[in-house]
């Protein structure tokens, strides 16, 4: 589910990630980006200085995400002054400290609703007895980092992505929204038809029978926590996919439509272009001319 859902938030680039050494004192500035940023902490300590509220403390295996890739600074003492990162930053001689920073590239513009669950800023220790999935994936990054070339960092830090939002999920047992669908069966089990099988022609009915509820008591307790009515949500994720697939292969728009499951290319590009705003031949023209306003 939660694979399902990253493959829905991103724009189609490849994650982008650096790693920097740098020692105290020192501080980065990050601005704004169109997706989400991250940092690691592979080995030393410094403070995240988010736009808005108190300065975080951050320990080795230390992991912070931050959902909207808003402002914020990296220091070893908040008191630091800030220097644009990668603008040639000069570092002190004190203590060290490795870190791992990068982005990924989400589509903001119709962003998964299991994105606007999340806060700002995630921040996650892999300590002892902590986290320990998520300490697997950044203790693998740092020995990928210190060979030869690094070819799998990419997908390292798409992995480290998905065990962000597990470890984050699995640390709020009492939350509503996601969390919870997630975690309730019938709802799950719901979910997970629509996007094993995006194209049938699912009721409400069948769908709440999936988990063994009636069809009122499935519709409420689905959209509660989803956001959006059980068939608002199929349309919604049919126009995903099938966004995805006009980005991702050259296959006609009928047959993008008919795995969409509609029998009509023009019901089809009319549901497209009530969700987009565009013609899905058009979307696939621009996305293929490099264009990033979409």
């Amino acid at each position: 589910m939660l694979g399902d859902a990253l493959a829905a938030m991103r724009s189609g680039q490849q994650p982008g990630s650096t790693r920097t050494e740098v020692r105290a004192p020192w501080g980065l500035s990050f601005d704004k980006i169109a997706g989400a940023a991250f940092h690691v902490v592979l080995q030393g300590s410094c403070w995240l200085l988010p736009s808005k509220g108190a300065p975080v403390a951050l320990g080795p295996g230390d992991v912070v995400f931050l959902r909207g890739g808003g402002r914020h600074g990296l220091a070893d003492d908040p008191r630091t002054p800030l220097k644009v990162f990668g603008a040639g930053v000069h570092d002190g001689t004190g203590a060290q400290t490795v870190l791992l920073c990068g982005a990924y590239h989400l589509d903001l513009a119709r962003p998964h609703p299991l994105l606007q669950d999340l806060p700002e800023v995630i921040h996650l220790s892999t300590g002892v007895g902590r986290n320990a999935p998520l300490r697997a994936a950044v203790e693998l990054l740092g020995h990928e980092l210190d060979t030869a070339g690094g070819a799998g960092v990419p997908a390292l830090v798409d992995l480290l992505l998905l065990y962000i939002l597990r470890a984050w999920f699995d640390d709020r047992p009492d939350s509503g929204g996601w969390a919870l669908a997630l975690r309730d069966p019938p709802v799950r089990a719901a979910l997970e038809a629509v996007h094993r099988e995006p194209g049938r022609a699912w009721t409400v009915a069948e769908l709440g029978r999936l988990g063994g509820l009636s069809r009122a008591t499935f519709a409420r307790r689905f959209t509660e926590q989803v956001g959006r009515p059980p068939l608002a949500y199929l349309t919604w994720w049919r126009m995903t996919v099938a966004a995805r697939r006009l980005q991702e292969n050259d296959a006609p728009v009928a047959a993008v439509a008919t795995r969409a499951g509609y029998t009509s290319e023009f019901a089809f590009a009319r549901a497209f272009k009530r969700e987009f705003g565009i013609a899905p031949g058009t979307y696939r023209k621009r996305l293929r001319a490099g264009a990033n306003h979409l």
